[in-house]
């Protein structure tokens, strides 16, 4: 069931985005060749403490999973394009890092992720990242009222195609209240002026993440989380959490104005 926000519920949820967008920058201050990705998390959990939030991934256990989600961010590098478990490995120059966060506040949520390169960027990855934050920023400005949801998805697949990059419909954009998953799911190609009508008060999470080989195939790897590219080629990911609104569209998770 689709639910709609009232404006003081929007803002709610706009507090736990702030917190989110607190911890992929915290994130991404400390990610350098060297430093693992377990530290990374270390860093995510400070930022959550600090504001009296706690994280809707951990623990987190839908039923594909064989365990319950151990960490309270997602660390994707390279070929793992979303899920990615923060565990002892060490980052390299000329990765690829996606960090995808999630914050509970006051029993609100925000959603959001960000690719990145760590240290001097391998070929093709400024390109890639660069199209999937445009598709986002696409999806943002087709989630007008009076739209319809495969405004969104006809949006973000026009960018990525356009590019050259595979798409994967299995997983893609969400809505985001109470609980981190709500209805309804947005994928991330379709055609515009089919499926939900788009009204004030919906707030959805946006999230394109492209696929640098130009395939659309993925697999779910041994750890029963990490979502990896079929043909081993590098994957990024952007998100934010944003609100529709009578004046358009409005991000919950934009990085705090310093």
């Amino acid at each position: 069931m689709v639910e709609i926000k009232t404006a003081r519920e929007i803002d709610a949820i706009g507090a736990a985005g702030r917190v989110v967008a607190d911890i992929l920058a915290a994130a991404r201050a400390a990610a350098a060749p060297g430093v693992t990705l377990k530290e990374l998390d270390g860093v995510a959990r400070d930022v959550l403490a600090r504001a009296g939030a706690t994280s809707p991934f951990l623990n987190y256990h839908p039923a594909f999973a064989p365990v319950p989600y151990p960490a309270v961010i997602c660390t994707s590098v390279n070929d793992a394009a979303l899920h990615g478990i923060p565990g002892d490995y060490r980052l390299r120059d000329g990765d690829l890092l996606s960090v995808d966060a999630g914050a509970t506040l006051d029993g609100w949520v925000g959603d959001a992720a960000v690719s990145f390169s760590v240290g001097t960027p391998a070929d093709g990855d400024p390109e890639l990242i660069s199209a999937t934050e445009a598709a986002l920023a696409a999806g943002i400005a087709a989630a007008r009222p009076g739209g319809r949801l495969g405004d969104i998805s006809a949006a973000i697949g026009q960018v990525g195609r356009s590019a050259g990059y595979g798409i994967s419909t299995d997983l893609g954009g969400h809505g985001v209240g109470r609980t981190m998953h709500e209805d309804p799911h947005i994928p991330n190609r379709g055609k515009a002026g089919r499926g939900l009508r788009l009204v004030p008060g919906l707030v959805l999470a946006i999230e394109p993440w492209f696929i640098a080989g130009g395939r659309d195939g993925i697999y779910l790897d041994e750890d029963g989380w990490t979502i990896r590219t079929a043909d081993a080629s590098r994957a990024a990911h952007a998100e934010h959490t944003i609100a529709v609104t009578g004046d358009g569209p409005v991000i919950l998770t934009a990085p705090r104005q310093r």
